[in-house]
């Protein structure tokens, strides 16, 4: 199938070719006939499949059909949960309406919101925009819903992580009850259903790839290391595997900042992005690591969806994340669009738990590299994907069997798996380097592709790694 087979105008075909496609992914084929049709849409798709165009080429077709928006109206409101992402989608907004006569704008919080309101005046056929500016921009009455076409929630579980389902609901009440909705999440959990059922009416529901998995362009590996030597290994594979541009995350705004600093002291052009800096430091990062000027940009989950760089060549785990579902957005920076990448995780001893977790949920074991002289104290056990199994109540009548042992007494059996002599017969792999990349998978050279936005803080859940504001 082509996109010419969809039945997308000769436009949108047009900036199709301009952006160098010609087939359209498994989400792409699958949603954009729904959206066409007008009926209410719920897709999974995973970050990286593709699921922007699924949902703007369509829209933008149906828009140009129709009148153009009034003053202060809006005819298509996409709602996203980061500036990140919000950014993202209006590029691809601008990039795929480029040969058509309708007007896109992008609003979110963390910048002066009088130039947002200038550009709703004249009125606009697709407002992309996070929750909180939103209904900023709608106390104002500088935004009107009257002839609203269609909704969409993009991201829609990360939405909940953040805490934003209260304004989600805000914004629900001010919206026409006739119109077309569509949602995308990269997971359908429960909550997510609930809220499905609220909004959506005879939804068709289509997914593109089973919930988290990952990419099988990205190739992923682990390198064992005591916590205290992460700095100096990351610095060690960098220079030796000469890696021109590289996203590193981290799992706290702090730990961003100080990795940042002892790369540099290291040589390494770095600079950290996260909720605590300035419109302006997120600005030079982003612009050094798009020009090549600088090499590592050094990340907080925050960043794992809505960054989108062409052919990003190497993700790194710098900590592992504690939501295991993250560290699937995460490497999902690399190997999209059926390019490859390379996903590398550090992991300590400290970390066994959220390594298991990760390698439960994406069910492969990722293989295990040693780095010569990089060994860490405390190897890492080589346990099951299965989940450990639940230890039993002790009997009544067995009074000593959960008191701890005296003196002289030889402690009951415990986990197999971590005691001396007993790891698995899988036997660890040894690099004197990390293995050497593939042919074919340079490093991406400067001026590489970034749609990044600033916007609006939101509220996080205790489940939201990374801490504080976006």
């Amino acid at each position: 199938m082509t996109f010419s087979s969809l039945g997308l105008a000769e436009p949108l075909l047009r900036a199709v070719a301009d952006k160098g496609y010609s087939v359209p992914s498994p989400i792409q084929e699958k949603a954009i006939p729904v959206v066409l049709s007008g009926h209410d849409l719920m897709a999974a798709a995973q970050t990286g499949t593709g699921k922007t165009a699924g949902f703007t080429l369509p829209l933008l077709h149906r828009l140009a059909e129709g009148k153009p928006a009034r003053p202060n109206h809006v005819r298509t409101l996409i709602l996203t949960p980061t500036r990140e992402l919000a950014a993202q989608v209006g590029e691809s907004v601008s990039d795929y309406g480029r040969y058509l006569n309708l007007r896109s704008t992008v609003v979110f919080g963390g910048v002066k919101i009088n130039p947002q309101m200038m550009a709703l005046r004249k009125g606009v056929d697709v407002l992309v925009a996070t929750p909180g500016r939103l209904l900023d921009l709608y106390g104002q009455n500088a935004i009107k819903f009257d002839h609203l076409e269609c909704l969409v929630l993009d991201e829609a579980d990360r939405m909940l992580d953040m805490g934003f389902i209260h304004d989600i609901r805000r914004i629900l009440k001010v919206l026409p009850a006739k119109r077309q909705n569509l949602l995308f999440s990269a997971t359908f959990s429960d909550e997510i259903r609930r809220l499905a059922g609220g909004i959506l009416q005879n939804p068709q529901s289509v997914t593109a790839t089973p919930p988290n998995s990952t990419a099988p362009t990205v190739e992923q590996w682990m390198h064992p290391v005591d916590k205290s030597r992460k700095p100096a290994l990351l610095s060690h594979l960098i220079r030796s595997e000469q890696w021109g541009q590289v996203l590193v995350f981290t799992r706290t705004k702090h730990g961003a900042n100080r990795l940042a600093e002892k790369l540099g002291k290291d040589g390494i052009l770095s600079m950290a992005i996260h909720g605590n800096k300035s419109q302006g430091a997120r600005t030079r990062a982003l612009a050094g690591f798009k020009a090549g000027e600088v090499q590592v940009l050094v990340a907080t989950d925050i960043a794992a969806r809505g960054l989108d760089i062409d052919q990003l060549p190497h993700v790194v785990n710098f900590d592992l994340p504690n939501v295991a579902e993250d560290y699937v957005h995460r490497i999902g920076r690399t190997g999209r669009a059926g390019a490859t990448g390379k996903a590398i995780s550090l992991v300590c001893a400290d970390e066994v738990k959220e390594l298991i977790a990760v390698e439960r949920l994406i069910q492969r074991k990722l293989e295990r590299q040693l780095v010569d002289t990089f060994e860490p104290s405390q190897a890492l056990p080589d346990k099951p994907l299965k989940a450990p199994a639940k230890p039993s109540r002790p009997k009544k009548n067995h009074r000593h069997d959960s008191r701890t042992p005296r003196a002289g007494e030889t402690p009951r059996e415990g986990n197999r798996a971590s005691k001396p002599g007993n790891r698995s017969s899988k036997p660890v792999k040894r690099v004197s380097q990390p293995a050497k990349a593939p042919q074919g998978a340079a490093p991406k050279p400067a001026g590489s592709k970034i749609s990044l936005g600033l916007g609006r803080s939101g509220r996080r859940s205790s489940r939201q790694s990374g801490g504080g504001s976006l």
